[in-house]
Protein backbone atom coordinates (compact mmCIF):
# COMPACT_ATOMS: atom_id res chain seq x y z
CA UNK A 1 0.00 0.00 0.00
CA UNK A 2 1.53 3.49 -0.73
CA UNK A 3 1.19 6.41 1.45
CA UNK A 4 -1.61 8.67 0.69
CA UNK A 5 0.77 11.55 2.21
CA UNK A 6 4.18 11.77 1.36
CA UNK A 7 6.90 14.41 2.41
CA UNK A 8 10.16 14.70 1.59
CA UNK A 9 12.75 16.63 2.79
CA UNK A 10 10.78 19.92 2.92
CA UNK A 11 11.82 23.07 4.12
CA UNK A 12 9.95 26.14 5.00
CA UNK A 13 10.58 29.66 6.18
CA UNK A 14 8.57 32.68 7.37
CA UNK A 15 9.31 36.41 5.95
CA UNK A 16 11.53 38.06 8.77
CA UNK A 17 11.99 34.71 10.55
CA UNK A 18 15.24 33.94 12.00
CA UNK A 19 15.07 30.01 11.64
CA UNK A 20 13.13 28.09 9.64
CA UNK A 21 9.60 26.97 10.48
CA UNK A 22 9.76 23.18 8.98
CA UNK A 23 13.74 22.07 8.33
CA UNK A 24 14.08 18.88 6.37
CA UNK A 25 11.09 17.06 7.58
CA UNK A 26 10.33 13.91 5.99
CA UNK A 27 7.01 11.78 6.51
CA UNK A 28 4.89 9.08 5.12
CA UNK A 29 1.42 8.97 6.26
CA UNK A 30 -0.29 5.77 5.65
CA UNK A 31 -4.40 5.38 4.47
CA UNK A 32 -6.46 4.64 7.35
CA UNK A 33 -4.28 5.33 9.87
CA UNK A 34 -4.68 8.48 12.68
CA UNK A 35 -1.39 10.30 13.69
CA UNK A 36 -1.15 12.88 16.48
CA UNK A 37 1.54 15.66 15.68
CA UNK A 38 2.73 17.21 18.93
CA UNK A 39 5.30 19.85 20.12
CA UNK A 40 5.75 22.95 22.08
CA UNK A 41 4.90 26.45 20.54
CA UNK A 42 6.55 27.24 17.49
CA UNK A 43 7.81 23.64 16.79
CA UNK A 44 6.33 23.71 13.12
CA UNK A 45 3.16 21.76 13.97
CA UNK A 46 0.68 24.28 12.10
CA UNK A 47 3.04 25.40 9.56
CA UNK A 48 3.53 21.31 9.03
CA UNK A 49 -0.66 21.03 8.70
CA UNK A 50 -0.79 23.62 6.60
CA UNK A 51 1.64 21.80 4.13
CA UNK A 52 -0.76 19.08 3.89
CA UNK A 53 -3.82 20.46 1.74
CA UNK A 54 -1.39 23.25 -0.56
CA UNK A 55 -2.32 26.27 2.17
CA UNK A 56 1.65 26.33 1.97
CA UNK A 57 3.59 25.04 -0.53
CA UNK A 58 7.13 24.01 0.65
CA UNK A 59 9.97 26.41 0.15
CA UNK A 60 12.31 23.06 -0.37
CA UNK A 61 11.84 19.64 -1.02
CA UNK A 62 8.00 17.75 -1.97
CA UNK A 63 4.58 16.81 -0.65
CA UNK A 64 2.00 14.16 -2.56
CA UNK A 65 -1.28 14.20 -1.69
CA UNK A 66 -2.15 10.60 -3.29
CA UNK A 67 1.01 10.80 -6.03
CA UNK A 68 -0.34 14.92 -6.48
CA UNK A 69 2.41 17.44 -5.85
CA UNK A 70 0.83 20.15 -3.72
CA UNK A 71 2.89 22.76 -5.63
CA UNK A 72 1.72 22.16 -8.97
CA UNK A 73 -1.49 24.64 -9.00
CA UNK A 74 -2.91 22.52 -11.40
CA UNK A 75 -3.56 20.06 -8.66
CA UNK A 76 -5.03 22.38 -5.94
CA UNK A 77 -8.74 21.84 -6.14
CA UNK A 78 -8.17 18.34 -5.97
CA UNK A 79 -5.72 17.99 -3.51
CA UNK A 80 -8.30 20.64 -1.19
CA UNK A 81 -11.34 17.73 -1.89
CA UNK A 82 -8.87 14.84 -1.01
CA UNK A 83 -7.52 17.09 2.17
CA UNK A 84 -10.25 18.27 4.54
CA UNK A 85 -8.97 20.75 6.59
CA UNK A 86 -10.55 21.83 10.87
CA UNK A 87 -8.95 24.64 12.38
CA UNK A 88 -8.98 26.03 16.42
CA UNK A 89 -11.96 28.57 16.23
CA UNK A 90 -15.62 26.43 14.56
CA UNK A 91 -17.12 29.95 14.50
CA UNK A 92 -14.07 31.04 11.77
CA UNK A 93 -15.46 27.45 9.66
CA UNK A 94 -19.67 28.04 10.13
CA UNK A 95 -20.95 30.31 7.34
CA UNK A 96 -24.71 29.73 7.58
CA UNK A 97 -27.63 30.09 9.72
CA UNK A 98 -28.82 26.54 10.13
CA UNK A 99 -26.78 23.71 10.31
CA UNK A 100 -27.38 21.67 7.82
CA UNK A 101 -27.06 24.81 5.48
CA UNK A 102 -23.63 25.16 6.97
CA UNK A 103 -22.64 21.58 5.93
CA UNK A 104 -24.27 22.27 2.41
CA UNK A 105 -22.20 25.05 1.82
CA UNK A 106 -18.65 23.74 0.30
CA UNK A 107 -20.73 20.87 -1.71
CA UNK A 108 -22.70 22.92 -3.28
CA UNK A 109 -19.62 25.12 -4.35
CA UNK A 110 -18.14 22.37 -5.54
CA UNK A 111 -21.60 21.64 -8.22
CA UNK A 112 -22.52 18.81 -6.28
CA UNK A 113 -26.03 17.55 -7.39
CA UNK A 114 -28.92 18.21 -5.31
CA UNK A 115 -29.65 14.76 -4.52
CA UNK A 116 -26.30 14.04 -3.56
CA UNK A 117 -25.81 16.97 -1.51
CA UNK A 118 -28.82 15.98 0.92
CA UNK A 119 -26.89 12.24 1.09
CA UNK A 120 -23.50 13.74 2.42
CA UNK A 121 -25.43 16.16 4.69
CA UNK A 122 -27.21 13.57 6.25
CA UNK A 123 -24.31 11.01 6.58
CA UNK A 124 -21.71 13.67 7.86
CA UNK A 125 -23.76 14.61 10.07
CA UNK A 126 -24.87 11.46 11.64
CA UNK A 127 -20.93 10.48 11.53
CA UNK A 128 -20.16 12.81 14.17
CA UNK A 129 -23.27 12.63 16.17
CA UNK A 130 -24.91 16.27 15.06
CA UNK A 131 -27.92 14.48 12.80
CA UNK A 132 -30.72 15.84 15.42
CA UNK A 133 -29.47 19.51 15.48
CA UNK A 134 -29.55 20.03 11.81
CA UNK A 135 -32.26 22.70 12.07
CA UNK A 136 -30.93 24.26 14.44
CA UNK A 137 -28.71 28.02 14.42
CA UNK A 138 -25.21 26.99 14.99
CA UNK A 139 -24.38 30.21 16.81
CA UNK A 140 -26.98 28.28 19.57
CA UNK A 141 -24.43 25.20 20.15
CA UNK A 142 -21.98 24.46 22.64
CA UNK A 143 -18.56 24.93 21.19
CA UNK A 144 -17.77 20.83 21.15
CA UNK A 145 -21.01 21.08 19.07
CA UNK A 146 -20.09 23.70 17.09
CA UNK A 147 -16.75 21.59 16.25
CA UNK A 148 -18.54 18.50 15.19
CA UNK A 149 -20.68 20.91 12.70
CA UNK A 150 -17.43 22.31 11.25
CA UNK A 151 -16.06 18.58 10.71
CA UNK A 152 -19.01 17.66 9.34
CA UNK A 153 -18.63 20.63 7.02
CA UNK A 154 -15.61 19.03 5.55
CA UNK A 155 -16.52 15.72 5.83
CA UNK A 156 -19.37 16.60 3.17
CA UNK A 157 -16.71 17.48 1.19
CA UNK A 158 -16.12 13.67 1.04
CA UNK A 159 -12.63 13.92 1.80
CA UNK A 160 -9.87 10.90 2.62
CA UNK A 161 -7.91 13.07 4.91
CA UNK A 162 -9.02 15.04 8.14
CA UNK A 163 -6.29 17.35 8.92
CA UNK A 164 -7.29 19.07 12.69
CA UNK A 165 -5.17 21.97 13.84
CA UNK A 166 -5.28 21.77 17.56
CA UNK A 167 -9.49 21.62 16.94
CA UNK A 168 -10.00 21.29 21.05
CA UNK A 169 -7.47 24.29 21.85
CA UNK A 170 -11.10 26.86 22.31
CA UNK A 171 -13.34 24.58 24.26
CA UNK A 172 -13.73 22.83 27.64
CA UNK A 173 -12.98 19.11 28.48
CA UNK A 174 -16.47 18.21 27.39
CA UNK A 175 -16.57 19.41 24.25
CA UNK A 176 -12.96 18.17 24.10
CA UNK A 177 -14.08 14.57 24.82
CA UNK A 178 -17.18 14.98 21.70
CA UNK A 179 -14.90 15.96 19.28
CA UNK A 180 -11.86 13.90 20.24
CA UNK A 181 -14.15 10.35 19.96
CA UNK A 182 -16.26 11.65 17.09
CA UNK A 183 -12.79 11.69 14.95
CA UNK A 184 -11.94 8.79 16.02
CA UNK A 185 -15.00 7.19 14.87
CA UNK A 186 -14.08 8.45 11.59
CA UNK A 187 -11.11 7.18 11.33
CA UNK A 188 -11.57 3.48 13.16
CA UNK A 189 -15.39 2.91 11.15
CA UNK A 190 -15.11 5.10 7.74
CA UNK A 191 -11.19 4.61 7.33
CA UNK A 192 -10.36 8.42 7.25
CA UNK A 193 -6.70 9.26 7.55
CA UNK A 194 -6.77 11.63 10.26
CA UNK A 195 -4.06 13.78 11.38
CA UNK A 196 -4.48 15.47 14.71
CA UNK A 197 -2.15 18.67 15.53
CA UNK A 198 -2.73 19.21 19.56
CA UNK A 199 -1.48 20.40 22.89
CA UNK A 200 -3.24 17.51 25.15
CA UNK A 201 -1.29 14.53 25.52
CA UNK A 202 -4.86 12.84 26.03
CA UNK A 203 -5.58 12.99 23.03
CA UNK A 204 -2.80 11.65 21.18
CA UNK A 205 -3.03 8.58 23.23
CA UNK A 206 -5.94 7.62 20.64
CA UNK A 207 -3.60 7.79 18.16
CA UNK A 208 -2.12 5.21 15.78
CA UNK A 209 1.15 7.14 15.64
CA UNK A 210 2.97 10.21 17.66
CA UNK A 211 5.71 12.78 15.89
CA UNK A 212 6.73 15.29 18.40
CA UNK A 213 8.55 18.19 16.56
CA UNK A 214 10.82 20.71 17.94
CA UNK A 215 12.46 23.51 15.72
CA UNK A 216 10.89 22.56 12.94
CA UNK A 217 12.20 18.79 13.01
CA UNK A 218 10.71 15.91 13.69
CA UNK A 219 12.87 14.13 16.84
CA UNK A 220 10.48 11.52 17.98
CA UNK A 221 8.35 9.06 16.30
CA UNK A 222 6.57 5.83 17.28
CA UNK A 223 3.70 4.23 18.93
CA UNK A 224 2.16 6.23 21.96
CA UNK A 225 2.84 3.14 23.58
CA UNK A 226 6.76 3.58 22.46
CA UNK A 227 6.63 7.72 23.01
CA UNK A 228 4.79 8.68 26.09
CA UNK A 229 7.08 6.67 28.59
CA UNK A 230 9.92 8.89 27.38
CA UNK A 231 9.29 10.95 30.37
CA UNK A 232 12.78 13.07 30.48
CA UNK A 233 12.94 13.71 26.69
CA UNK A 234 8.65 14.76 26.63
CA UNK A 235 9.93 17.19 29.52
CA UNK A 236 13.24 18.41 27.94
CA UNK A 237 11.09 19.44 25.12
CA UNK A 238 8.59 21.28 27.00
CA UNK A 239 5.45 18.85 26.75
CA UNK A 240 3.87 17.41 29.44
CA UNK A 241 2.49 13.57 29.59
CA UNK A 242 -0.60 11.68 29.94
CA UNK A 243 -1.93 11.83 33.62
CA UNK A 244 -1.81 8.08 33.38
CA UNK A 245 1.76 7.86 32.50
CA UNK A 246 2.56 10.49 35.07
CA UNK A 247 0.55 8.39 37.72
CA UNK A 248 2.64 5.26 36.84
CA UNK A 249 5.72 7.35 37.59
CA UNK A 250 4.85 9.10 40.67
CA UNK A 251 3.95 4.92 41.99
CA UNK A 252 7.00 3.67 40.37
CA UNK A 253 9.00 6.34 42.57
CA UNK A 254 7.71 5.19 45.58
CA UNK A 255 8.63 1.89 45.04
CA UNK A 256 5.90 -0.31 42.90
CA UNK A 257 6.85 -1.65 39.70
CA UNK A 258 3.80 -0.68 37.24
CA UNK A 259 4.61 -0.65 33.61
CA UNK A 260 5.11 2.61 31.64
CA UNK A 261 3.30 2.06 28.64
CA UNK A 262 -0.46 1.35 30.25
CA UNK A 263 -2.08 4.82 28.72
CA UNK A 264 -5.54 5.15 29.18
CA UNK A 265 -7.24 4.78 32.59
CA UNK A 266 -8.72 1.15 32.01
CA UNK A 267 -5.26 0.15 31.12
CA UNK A 268 -3.72 1.96 34.42
CA UNK A 269 -6.18 0.31 36.42
CA UNK A 270 -5.65 -3.11 35.30
CA UNK A 271 -1.76 -2.35 35.73
CA UNK A 272 -2.44 -1.19 39.25
CA UNK A 273 -4.85 -3.98 40.37
CA UNK A 274 -2.70 -6.82 39.01
CA UNK A 275 0.38 -4.55 40.87
CA UNK A 276 -1.14 -5.22 44.23
CA UNK A 277 -2.19 -8.94 44.08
Amino acid sequence: MDPIIRIKNISYTYPDADRPALDGVSLDIMPGTFTAVLGSNGSGKSTLAKHLNAILVPAGGKVFVDGMDTADEGNLLAIRRQVGMVFQNPDNQIVANVVEDDVAFAPENLGVEPKEIRRRVDEALKSVGMYEFRMHAPHLLSGGQKQRVAIAGVLAMDPDVLVLDEPTAMLDPRGRREVIAAVETLCRERGITVVLITHHMDEAVRADRVLVLDKGRIVLDGTPQQIFPQTAALQALRLTVPDTVALMSRLNAAGMDLPMDALTPAECAAAILEALQ
